[in-house]
């Protein structure tokens, strides 16, 4: 039967037609200057792991006051050059001409680059290049691969040569992050592409999903290369390839429930308008729901100590609304102007049957199809299937204590080939492992002879010198007989450089700067230091690594307790019932557990991963308890909409059936497009991209599919105390 009596089916026809046009003109515009925004996302992306970390840290504290006892603010690029044999005199006369080529490099600071310098076995030579940073600087990266070409064009016969260091290293991840804009986007959309043909079998429903997505993708995209450019909120690589994927899923998840309204709309009303209000207004609440859960979630990161952290949120967020608004206004305006002709070939007709609530008719548990013989499973057997369920969830935890997630080596950032770490191994074959990359102690002046004393006596550290005045290496050593001279005997030891009362050590430290021994080190200086006072501050690369291990674990301490409560008490307020939101929240954190489980398996045993960064688990947290939860608002919502009508136990199979479809394939969206951050060479994102759609799967076909729906069903009507739908007749 035809439906002419909605209150929207009384618009004039100018209106039905202006609304949907004006929408589809300004998402247009939208994707027009989004997508050129896309070509100044290189210029607003920072990789520098310093960057973000929190203000109290102290290896920020020392980065700030290197900053006063140099000229410009500097990045080292280590030069190493190593041979099988004792360097000979033409080998050695190429290492010099090799290092004048690179100073002159654009972006090399001469005047603050090192001399030459041999090791003790004579079959190597290193030297640093500091290059400049900063606003108006050629960004590090462009510089280590002139370097780099440089060593290709002069070749030294007989050894070999690498460009190693913080900068190497950060020119190494660059590289890996070059391929987000392209091979990232062009996978997740295949994928997806994929999905949706096999899903709805039209070939015009997945552009229309597609482009809703790509423009939801280009609005957040102006949006946060704005923010960037003015210097409000900075973008990492890590947090723009997360921000490709997280709207892509998002958006298209929407897309697919609102799809899904509209259809089972269009067997009901003739006209396209009145179906359209019809999808709207049984989607919008759970689409806004799932969307502003996400966004709560994401938001809570804003109270994290690691900067990198904080800044994802609002980035995050910003993509997840943006998938909101495009999903509930550009969508049903490209639905309404296709109509039906969206669907072709299939033909929808009113008074239909085959799709929506009118297919499964007064008995739940009868019909024909996949998902009403879930439902049938469920009702017969609720207490087994959640029972068993629960058993295989539990066994997949069992793997959760073999997670390896307490920091990994800078070095191991980068899958695959990396110059920068095999420079490093070349450099600790021949040279102290942390040469070129030392720890910085900045302390007060007339402490500076018992800082070094004490640097010399920790373990772990093989030198001590001190910036210095006048000095041809710019630096002098200290030895527990006080500072000595670089340079020939006789020459006077020179002054240290003195800012404020201050002056800079640096330890250069036996094993890599990267390393978990050079962290313990650096531990140890900060203890042993504390004894001359505590305005004594210990910096550089290995500081900067062990502040942002220590803020990622106490960011997981913190954060995640946060997130579940907010989402736990959004629940309560979106489906009016304390039992069925502490239902959920515990199906999703164990389906969270279950998925660390099988991930510390597959990392250790199938991949060989050498550990995961902290934050590992933590993001794994908020985008799988957050979506994970989705998925139970997308069922929820509907059974608590069948279960007014029907009774509680009636609701919950016919929600599953109803949502059955849309769900499913909504989740193999969502874990195909995390899948696709596999593609890029970075650990974090390959542990992030398995670890999210793996859970993500196991929310679909494991969580929601049986363990939710059983167990509601076992409990019955007692899921929505202490609502009034909690003392009805079923």
């Amino acid at each position: 039967m035809t439906d002419r009596s909605t209150a929207a089916g009384a618009a004039p026809r100018w209106l039905r037609a202006a609304i949907p046009a004006v929408l589809i003109l300004v998402w247009l515009a939208v994707f027009g200057l989004g997508g050129a925004s896309f070509g100044r996302l290189s210029d607003v992306v920072v990789n520098d792991q310093a960057q973000f970390l929190p203000a109290s840290a102290e290896a920020t504290e020392v980065n700030e006051l290197q900053a006063e006892f140099r000229d410009a603010d500097l990045i080292p690029a280590i030069v190493v050059v190593a041979s099988d044999s004792t360097l000979d005199d033409a080998q050695t006369t190429a290492i010099d001409d090799l290092r004048e080529s690179v100073l002159a490099v654009d972006g090399v600071v001469a005047d603050e680059s090192s001399p030459v310098i041999p090791s003790e076995d004579g079959e190597a030579a290193q030297f640093v290049a500091s290059i400049a940073t900063g606003d108006d600087a050629t960004p590090s990266n462009e510089v280590v691969a002139e370097i780099r070409d440089v060593l290709e064009e002069h070749p030294i016969e007989g050894a070999e040569s690498a460009v190693t260091g913080p900068a190497g290293f950060t020119a190494d991840l660059a590289g890996a992050f070059s391929g987000i804009d392209g091979l990232l986007l062009a996978v997740a959309l295949l994928a997806v592409f994929l999905i949706l043909i096999v899903v709805y079998r039209s070939p015009l429903l997945p552009i229309l999903v597609l482009l809703t997505s790509l423009t939801a993708l280009c609005a957040s995209v102006l949006i946060v290369v704005s923010l960037a450019a003015a210097d409000i909120l900075p973008i990492s690589g890590q947090t723009q390839g997360i921000l490709f994927i997280l709207v892509i899923g998002a958006a298209t998840d929407y897309a697919l429930l609102y799809l899904a309204r509209y259809q089972e709309a269009l067997t009901v009303h003739e006209r396209r308008w009145d179906a359209t209000w019809a999808a709207l207004k049984g989607a919008w609440e759970p689409i806004v729901a799932s969307g502003g859960t996400v966004i709560v979630g994401l938001l809570i990161l804003l109270a994290s100590e690691l900067t990198s952290n904080k800044i994802l949120g609002p980035v995050a967020a910003i993509g997840i609304a943006c998938s909101l608004l495009a999903a509930l206004t550009l969508l049903p305006a490209l639905l309404l102007w296709a109509g039906r002709v969206a669907f072709w070939p299939r033909r929808i007709r009113v008074g239909e049957t085959r799709t929506g609530a009118a297919a499964i008719g007064d008995d739940p548990t009868q019909g024909r199809g996949l998902w009403a013989a879930v439902g049938r499973l469920v009702a017969r057997r609720p207490r087994t299937v959640w029972i068993a369920a629960t058993l295989v969830l539990a066994a997949m935890c069992l793997g959760l204590p073999q997670l390896k997630a307490d920091g990994v080596p800078t070095s191991e950032f980068v899958l695959g080939t990396s110059q920068a770490r095999d420079g490093q191994e070349l450099l600790g074959e021949h040279f102290p492992a942390g040469s070129g990359t030392p720890a910085v102690i900045v302390g007060p002046e007339a402490d500076l002879q018992a800082m070094a004393d004490i640097a010399l006596a920790t373990d772990g550290v093989d030198t001590v010198t001190v910036l210095a005045e006048d000095s041809p290496a710019g630096q002098a050593a200290v030895t527990e007989d006080g500072i000595q001279a670089f340079g020939p005997p006789g020459t006077p030891a020179p002054e240290p450089t003195v800012v404020d009362g201050e002056v800079l050590l640096q330890a250069t430290l036996d094993d890599p700067a990267d390393s978990l021994e050079a962290e313990a080190t650096v531990e140890q200086l900060r203890v042993a230091l504390d004894e001359v006072g505590e305005d004594v501050l210990v910096g550089g690369s290995t500081a900067v690594a062990l502040d942002t291990i220590d803020a990622s674990l106490a960011d997981r301490a913190l954060i995640i307790p946060l997130v579940l409560a907010a989402i736990l008490v959004i629940l309560m307020l979106l489906l009016r019932s304390i039992v069925a939101p502490l239902l959920l929240i515990a199906s999703v954190v164990l389906s969270f557990a279950a998925a660390l489980g099988v991930s510390a398996w597959v990392f250790n045993g199938i991949f060989g991963f050498p550990g995961a960064d902290p934050s590992v688990p933590l993001f794994a947290f908020v985008f799988l308890v957050a979506l994970g939860v989705d998925y139970n608002i997308f069922l929820m919502t509907r059974v608590r909409e069948e279960s007014v009508a029907h009774g509680t136990r009636a609701g919950i199979v016919r929600g599953l059936r109803l949502t059955g479809g849309v769900i499913t394939s909504a989740g193999l969206v969502l874990a195909a497009t995390f899948a696709a951050l596999g593609v890029l060479p970075i650990l974090f994102l390959v542990q992030i991209s398995f670890i999210v759609a793996f859970g993500v799967l196991l929310d679909t076909f494991l969580v929601r599919t049986l363990l939710v729906p059983a167990l509601s069903y076992d409990l019955g009507r007692v899921i929505w105390q202490p609502s009034k739908l909690a003392r009805g007749a079923r």
